[in-house]
């Protein structure tokens, strides 16, 4: 493990948590007793007339058919299969028939908290949603400028309730969205009299004027008045009415507030203590009711303090729908459990019509239960649900923070165009909660979020958040969670708060938060916690982010999302300027190897590492090899440890891609000079040194997956062969005998990877084909060649061949009969046009490589790795940049701070012992706000080891004298240089250019299609057309909207004429004209084309019946045509 210096000054007394326990603790809790909680809710399942019933209990898993590994290579799910047991009663004759039944396939989740589905890695993030609750709001009438207040009451399930007091100051209720109608009359069916309305609210005057305004006389009449405005097309009943309140809001299966809702509901009214909301009922009560109407009257008439039916004293204030004690998450175990809910209640309509149609006698669990429901409701959950997303798998980092991610998007959850500004904007309750810097730029912004370090989700699915004790005056190590309702009570002070040894407070006042207020200074008696560490408020990628506290938070955003692009790299090297959550985000995603037990290394190999425990057990573990990423990065593993050492439970073995020694290593640590270069480095433009692409620096490795399979078709089956019509042999030579490409082959685009041909329907044959037929017997069935190649633009090494084969009884989809995938290797080299970035939110494209001899110099003769410009930090204000690069040249060249006199300067008077000399090459943390501070900065510079000459390169101000490498003379003024650790992120030159000369074109329009993929030409829009008309270019612009676009049969005989060397030839009509026509005939006009003399045009020329047949004498593909979308139509 790699030893790194930390200039941290506080202790934290409590360590980083799991960071996958948000997905692995959820999944557990599912697993053991979330499935028990839905078999427990849906029995007993029984038929109409309640003779029979259905119980289903005990979910069990039996042993897992395969491993992970295996389930990726072959498409397969890693699933266990579930049993229950189901126990079958006769209530007549009191018999019951038990059997174990099994429910299907269940997925589960991984180590690393991810899924594997069909063979990819998927990931369910969790939902940040509304808690089910009772909520006050209050708005003012715009014409009558009163403050009116209205409450809701929202279920997990059911129908919502609503009151309201509105401008004439009359008590309403809503319920299930319908009309509004007075609150008395909802409490007269409920079976209240006037008299009891009259004792309970008579405080209030509102409540007498509705009741006196109401007019049903009693509970009948009320019961029908509401039956009347929900079902207004039914003929009301008592009983009908009676039993459709029942069933919206007093029944179990139709209603249910949740464990959250109640738990809420009686926090919030005071009904107990909170604690006992699992033994309360899930449905409303009469005194829930009440207690709510009464809480709405006391709000209205501005009260403060309520006392509850529980004799609990509870405030009277309007809620916060944005605070984190009224959003709660569904983390992945209770998606799954909402789901598998879902696939139950489905099978229960379908026992229950089988229990009315079999005979009884014959009847037993198993012909009963359908599970078909439940798997399929599983599957379309893991495949195409929202929740479910494919990893993110960029990095290690990438797929950490992936599995961390709240979305307030999904089913039940916001949507991105209804979403306002207040939803998506940072909160005070978010503190140590949701990282109030990282989250998408883009339509969804605020709506993701990710959690932050020390936050952990509590049984109601509420997010806790950490707080040292403080207990007289006293900071104490006990620690406690809280969730933003609870801190709301608390006044809670900063980690950087300085304390004695003791834990008492330095200074007389503190900045603490409370509830509603800015931060303010107060007495250190008044407070009651105190955050356990400066970086509990932010996220993983943004506690990675050195001098965060000297970044703008638009910047800080931009660098915690750019860290997931980084690509892996050739060799990782972690950073010299880091915060110390390296090693814990490299350990915690689980991209680095990791010893079970302790003990020795017995041998170590590029794929295997095995240790012998202390225990006498031995355990291999196999190394992944350039194994390909969701994302096409290449996923690779190293040992770092030799045979004969020793190893502790959880020491890194082997460390995976974007690490280096156990810790996230991203980029390169590169020396930089901050100047402006001849303008090549204008407006974020970078310029490289030519030795990062000489010496692979910032080389990474991508690997593509292609497919192709052999399939029965109508004609006959396609097969995979060497033996394809019309190619050369030297098309073939990289083939082996059965049409499949060697590994080890260098391809380039159009290469043949796999062989294949596809029969072709038979045509008619002349007298004469038939007599030859006769003569000569069966000619070769005619086939076409259908072989998989590799694509326009790419290239590289094939590294892997997989062949699945219906005859090695491989599990291949109906009608296949044989798949192969080959991967092909690409070695990418830094060039012009990648992007790097920076930790800071500095980001640019690389504008000019020079050779290393042009690159400005130093003193001592080293060149600069990288030129950034100096306009890229004032106004972005991302001054943490330049701190790095001061503190990573500190860390380079090395230190030693000299006392004088006996003792040390001002500057250094926190520093611990050990911080006083460091060697050259020392790796650095400085994490976010408790790092170096500038005094300590400037004091480490001037006190920086000296080269090999004896001189002090980089002066005390940061900035070294540069010299021009083209002339040897040195530039005007220093310049700021040091060691910055720099990213190659994925949006790599390579991926985008494209260029096209023919291609496909649109099946409508007849014009080339758009975009890289389509591999298709680029747009002439009007704005391009008016600048052409401007300079008067008429025939460009002609042969640009004709020949070049939409012009079927111009495009052909232009070919033709560049083939034969002829003139180009005047152009047609084009076709989108002809479709224009026809847009105008279908709506009944009819449209002739005339010409400059009057004479009728005939559009459809006989030229178009020979164009297929030119197009096929000349062996081209000018016309293949794509399927057409909606989008092509014109108009």
């Amino acid at each position: 493990m790699s030893s790194r210096v930390s200039f941290a000054e506080i202790r934290e007394p409590l360590a980083v948590p799991d960071l996958l326990g948000i997905q692995t603790d959820s999944f557990e809790w599912l697993v053991t007793s979330g499935l028990a909680e839905v078999l427990e809710e849906i029995s007993p399942i029984e038929d109409f007339a309640a003779t029979m019933s259905l119980t289903l209990s005990e979910p069990r898993f039996e042993e897992i058919k395969t491993s992970v590994e295996e389930c990726k290579d072959k498409d397969m799910t890693y699933a266990a299969p579930l049993f229950v047991t189901a126990e079958f009663m006769n209530n007549s004759t009191g018999e019951i028939k038990s059997q174990t039944v099994f429910m299907g396939d269940f997925p589960l989740m991984t180590d690393q908290g991810t899924f594997v589905i069909n063979g990819t890695e998927r990931v369910v993030i969790s939902q940040l949603v509304r808690s089910p609750g009772v909520y006050f709001d209050e708005t003012i009438d715009k014409a009558s400028e009163k403050t009116l207040h209205s409450v809701r009451v929202i279920p997990s399930r059911g129908a919502w309730l609503e009151f309201d007091v509105d401008k004439r100051d009359t008590v309403g209720v809503r319920i299930d969205r319908k009309r509004r109608q007075p609150v008395t009359v909802l409490l007269k069916a409920l079976g209240w009299t006037g008299e009891r309305i009259e004792e309970r609210f008579g405080f209030s005057e509102i409540m007498m004027t509705s009741l006196a305004k109401d007019g049903t006389p009693g509970t009948d009449e009320a019961l029908l008045d509401i039956h009347r405005k929900l079902r207004p097309g039914e003929p009301p009943t008592k009983e009908s009415a009676q039993n459709l309140l029942e069933n919206l809001f007093f029944r179990e299966k139709r209603y249910d507030l949740a464990r959250v809702g109640r738990y809420k509901v009686d926090k919030k009214l005071g009904i107990g203590t909170g604690a006992d909301a699992a033994e309360r009922p899930g449905v409303l009560t009469e005194a829930d009711i009440a207690a709510i109407i009464e809480y709405l009257l006391r709000l209205h008439r501005g009260e403060q303090v309520m006392t509850g039916p529980g004799g609990v004293e509870v405030p009277v204030e309007v809620d916060d729908i944005d605070h984190f004690g009224n959003r709660r998450l569904r983390t992945v175990g209770e998606l799954i459990q909402n789901q598998f809910r879902v696939g139950l209640s489905r099978m229960e309509r379908v026992v229950r019509e089988r229990m009315t149609t079999q005979d009884v006698e014959a009847i037993t669990p198993q012909s009963l239960i359908n599970i078909r429901p439940v798997v399929a409701g599983l599957r379309e959950f893991f495949g195409t649900s929202q929740m479910s997303q494919f990893l993110d798998h960029r990095n290690p980092l990438a797929s950490l923070t992936h599995k961390r991610r709240l979305s307030a998007l999904g089913p039940g959850g916001l949507s991105r165009d209804r979403a306002s500004l207040e939803v998506r904007d940072v909160h005070y309750s978010h503190y140590g909660r949701m990282c109030p810097i990282e989250t998408p730029e883009g339509p969804n912004i605020g709506l993701m979020g990710y959690l932050s370090v020390y936050a952990r989700i509590n049984p109601f699915g509420f997010v806790e958040t950490p707080y040292r004790k403080v207990v007289d005056g006293i900071v104490t190590d006990e620690v406690d969670y809280l969730t933003a309702d609870q801190e709301d009570l608390h006044v809670v002070a900063q980690a950087n708060e300085r304390l004695d040894a003791s834990g008492r407070f330095l200074a007389g006042r503190v900045a603490v938060r409370r509830k509603n207020s800015e931060v303010e200074l107060v007495d250190t008696a008044e407070v009651d916690y105190m955050d356990v560490s400066p970086r509990q408020m932010v996220s993983v990628a943004t506690a990675m982010i050195p001098f965060l506290e000297h970044d703008d938070a638009n910047r800080a955003l931009m660098g915690a999302n750019m860290q997931k692009q980084a690509v892996p790299l050739l060799r990782s090297e972690a950073p010299l300027v880091g915060t110390g959550m390296e090693a814990r985000a490299a350990v915690d995603s689980g991209d680095v190897i990791l010893a079970e037990k302790t003990g020795v290394v017995e041998e170590v190999s590029a794929d295997f590492i095995t240790v012998m425990h202390d225990d006498g057990t031995r355990r291999s573990y196999r190394l992944r090899k350039f194994e390909r990423s969701n994302q096409g990065t290449c996923a690779n593993q190293r040992p770092i440890v030799d045979e004969g050492q020793r190893v502790e439970a959880g020491h890194v073995l082997a460390d995976g891609p974007c690490t280096e020694n156990g810790e996230m290593a991203l980029g390169k640590n590169l020396l930089v000079a901050i100047m402006p270069w001849e303008g090549h480095n204008y407006e974020d433009a970078i310029i490289l040194s030519q030795r990062l692409v000489e010496e692979d620096v910032l080389t990474s490795i991508h690997i593509e997956e292609h497919e192709i399979d052999a399939r029965d078709t109508k004609l006959g089956a396609e097969e995979i062969t060497r033996d394809i019509p019309n190619v050369s042999d030297e098309v073939l030579a990289d083939l082996d005998e059965r049409g499949i490409v060697r590994i080890g082959a260098e391809v380039r685009d159009g290469d043949i990877l796999v062989g294949k041909v596809t029969p072709k329907g038979e045509t008619e044959l002349t007298p004469e084909e038939r007599l030859l037929r006769a003569i000569f017997g069966e000619k070769a069935r005619e086939v076409r060649d259908t072989s998989l190649k590799v694509p326009h633009g790419e290239s590289g090494k094939v590294i892997g061949v997989r062949v699945f084969s219906r005859d090695d009884d491989d599990d291949l989809p109906p009608g296949v009969n044989e798949l192969v995938r080959v991967y092909v290797a690409q070695k990418r080299k830094i060039q012009d046009g990648d992007k790097l970035a920076g930790r800071h939110g500095n980001k640019g494209v690389i504008g000019k490589i020079l050779p290393v001899e042009d690159m400005p110099f130093l003193p001592d003769g080293t060149p600069v790795d990288i030129i950034l410009n100096t306009h890229g930090v004032p106004r972005r204000m991302n001054i943490g940049q330049i701190f790095e690069t001061h503190l990573g040249w500190v860390g380079k060249a090395g230190w030693n701070i000299q006392a004088v006199d006996g003792t040390r300067p001002d500057w250094a008077h926190r520093l611990p012992e050990e911080l006083l000399s460091a060697d050259p090459g020392t790796k650095l943390a400085t994490p976010v706000f408790d790092g170096v501070r500038e005094d300590e900065l400037a004091g480490l510079l001037a006190s920086t080891r000296p080269n090999r000459d004896g001189d002090a390169v980089v002066g005390p101000d940061g900035k070294a004298t540069l010299f021009d490498g083209r002339s040897g003379e040195p530039f005007p003024y220093p310049v700021a240089v040091g060691y910055m650790y720099i990213l190659k992120l994925h949006h790599l030159v390579d991926d985008k250019i494209h260029a096209r000369s023919t291609g496909p074109y649109s099946m409508i329009t007849q014009q080339p299609l758009g975009g890289k993929a389509q591999f298709g030409g680029q747009r002439f829009g009007e704005m391009e057309c008016w600048a052409m008309q401007a300079y008067g270019a008429a025939y460009t612009l002609q042969e640009l909207l004709t020949i070049k676009s939409d012009d079927v049969v111009g495009r052909v005989k232009v070919y033709e004429a560049i083939v034969k060397g002829d003139n180009v030839p005047e152009p047609g009509v084009p076709e989108s004209f002809k479709v224009l026509l026809k847009e105008l005939q279908s709506l009944c006009l009819n449209v002739e084309v005339l010409s400059s003399d009057g004479a009728a045009i005939e559009m459809h020329s006989k030229d178009d019946d020979d164009i297929d047949r030119t197009a096929a004498n000349l062996g081209i593909t000018l016309s293949r045509n794509e399927s057409a979308s909606i989008s092509d139509l014109p108009g």
